[in-house]
C-alpha cells in the first residue's frame, strides 16, 4: 500500500512521493539520511513533514548543508514535526535551494 513519504538524500535532496517503501524514492547510488511522511496544509501554506522511516530513521538534518527542494514547493513553509511533537521550521534553520 502506498503512502505519502519523503526522504533526504546524502546529496541534500528532499524527495517526496506516494510509495510503499522509503527506498522507492532513492535513485541508484544514493544514500538516505532519513525520512518520514508528508502532508500539505494548503490553507496555512505549509509542507508538513513528520515521523521517521522504519528503514532509515528520522531525517538527519544536521548532515545536510543545503536542502535542495523541488521548485513546485516554492512559496510553502517547510516544517518538520519530530516524535515529541516539536516543530522545526526548515526554512528558517537551513539554506534552501530550489531545483526543477
Amino acid at each position: 500500500m502506498e503512502h505519502p513519504k519523503f526522504i533526504i538524500t546524502s546529496g541534500g535532496f528532499l524527495r517526496l512521493g506516494m510509495v510503499t517503501l522509503h527506498r522507492d524514492l532513492l535513485l541508484p547510488h544514493e544514500e538516505c539520511l532519513g525520512g518520514g511522511f508528508y502532508e500539505f496544509d494548503y490553507v496555512g501554506g505549509k509542507l508538513l513533514l513528520s515521523g521517521k522511516s522504519f528503514d532509515y530513521g528520522p531525517p538527519r538534518w544536521g548532515r545536510v548543508e543545503v536542502l535542495k527542494v523541488p521548485e513546485q514547493y516554492r512559496g510553502l513553509t517547510i516544517v518538520y514535526r519530530d516524535s515529541r511533537g516539536e516543530e522545526l521550521d526548515i526554512m528558517a534553520t537551513m539554506r534552501i535551494e530550489f531545483w526543477s
